[in-house]
């Protein structure tokens, strides 16, 4: 249970703050402690919990911080989260240009802030300005290591940014927030309307934030994974039909290699067997191909590509999921890996 004597939150700077923090979490821990510690140079904090039973709101309160906490009614997804914070914050500092989301799980790099609203400020066609996140732990699993490389992208104008961003109020307001409804996938979906209304994105070099993937378990990983192309092929239904046919080629790819392959190599191996179980060797070669094509060292590249390969299978079942909810009008429901 937390508790709240320790880790103190440095008050909230009123000044000479231009921007606003809203976290937003769920029994997160001691990694709570460390998120919104770390986010003293805002002008105003404010964390949106969902429902947590570790008394992490309770001691986010003790330290001065608003926290909201979000009805439980509906079902949870982050992007509802970050709208009700955002509009909190629209409420109680109206006057502030820019607001830096972050994931109660991730603490923000100290130098961070000066230059994201420096950016902003120089670069008004921008919405957005993200950095690179890094995940603490990397080496505790194979996993977390994935999380890390899956982070590590080029700096420069991008079309999307992740879970951690100062974003540009502005521009949040005019397109109308994060969609309430999505349960993964909102960030570049909201990059696809900003860019849209003629907005761009820009990702410095620098690092943004510190990550806790707490991913240890091949059950985590293929949950996260499912909740991937479910967010896939939710989000080539909203917008495929847009010039940039968003998220319909990942939405493919997971039905290609995640069903329709598997299919068709059985039925080959049942038909003309013995020989015809030699199909399944597209699979191994496939690895070699994605092999050859990632970075880093030999082994690291081959690790890499066998989970690409066989991420195909939890997205298509995710993929699956989503036509399933689609058929029958259910509301889509979030898919935890932790």
């Amino acid at each position: 249970m937390l508790t709240p004597e320790s880790h103190c939150v440095p008050s909230a700077k009123s000044n000479d703050s231009r921007f606003g923090a809203v976290a937003i979490g769920r029994n997160e821990g001691e990694r709570l402690k460390k998120c919104l510690q770390s986010l003293s140079a805002a002008a105003k904090i404010i964390y949106v919990d969902s429902g947590s039973t570790d008394g992490s709101a309770q001691w986010a309160r003790s330290q001065g911080v608003d926290v909201i906490d979000l009805a439980m009614d509906i079902p949870f997804t982050a992007a509802r989260a970050r709208n009700v914070g955002f509009r909190h914050l629209r409420d109680i500092a109206s006057d502030l240009p820019y607001v830096q989301f972050i994931d109660g799980d991730c603490e923000l790099i100290k130098d961070w802030p000066e230059q994201a609203t420096s950016f902003l400020d120089l670069h008004p066609e921008f919405a957005a300005v993200c950095g690179r996140r890094r995940e603490r732990h990397p080496d505790q699993s194979v996993y977390n290591w994935m999380c890390d490389r899956e982070w590590n992208g080029p700096s420069g104008q991008v079309r999307a940014f992740g879970g951690d961003v100062m974003l540009r109020v502005g521009a949040l307001d005019a397109v109308g927030g994060y969609r309430d409804d999505l349960i993964a996938g909102e960030e570049p979906e909201l990059c696809l309307r900003l860019r849209s209304a003629g907005w761009h994105i820009w990702r410095l070099g620098s690092e943004m934030t510190l990550h806790d993937a707490a991913m240890t378990r091949f059950g985590q990983w293929w949950r996260r994974t499912q909740r991937s192309g479910y967010a896939f092929a939710q989000g080539a239904h909203m917008h495929g039909v847009s010039p940039e046919r968003y998220r319909v080629w990942e939405s493919r790819r997971a039905w290609l290699w995640g069903l329709c392959l598997p299919l068709t190599c059985l039925l080959i191996a049942l038909t003309f067997k013995p020989w015809g179980w030699a199909i399944w060797l597209i699979y191994p070669l496939q690895v070699l191909r994605q092999t050859a094509r990632n970075r880093g060292s030999w082994s690291q590249r081959a690790v890499l590509a066998l989970f690409q390969v066989l991420a195909r299978f939890p997205e298509v079942w995710g993929q699956m999921k989503f036509t399933r909810d689609l058929l029958i009008g259910r509301q889509a429901r979030l898919i935890e890996y932790k």
